[in-house]
């Protein structure tokens, strides 16, 4: 991190999202690093947040009227978010990397990025 002054809570919170696929949203975050470390706040978890995103470290999954999520799996992959419980789960659908390449073939600028978001009801709420 050229240019960035070190910081723990930083490094915590770019761990906790590596070590966890879930995609937790910025309160999740807060609530279990805040068992290791009383004086983190909300306000440094959501501000550090917006670095590692702005960083290209972590990807924001706007998650429809839930709150945002947040991913460091930067690989290419498309999500689900379940309507029902605001669940999101991974997905990899090839032909989301198919509508890019056809796409950037069009179009004069550089085009770098496919976003699809798929929604429904995942698999237990489905169930019920």
């Amino acid at each position: 991190m050229a240019g960035r002054k070190y910081s723990r809570q930083r490094e915590a919170i770019r761990g906790y999202l590596r070590e966890h696929r879930d995609h937790p949203t910025a309160e999740e975050v807060y609530l279990r690093l805040y068992e290791e470390d009383p004086h983190l706040s909300l306000g440094t978890v959501y501000r550090n947040l917006s670095l590692l995103e702005n960083m290209g470290e972590i990807r924001r999954i706007r998650a429809g009227t839930g709150p945002d999520r947040f991913d460091a799996d930067l690989s290419p992959h498309q999500h689900f978010i379940c309507r029902s419980c605001g669940k999101v789960l991974d997905m990899e659908v090839p032909a989301a990397a198919l509508m890019l390449r056809e796409a950037a073939g069009s179009f004069p600028g550089r085009l770098e990025e496919c976003a699809v978001t798929f929604s429904g009801l995942c698999g237990d709420c489905a169930a019920r």
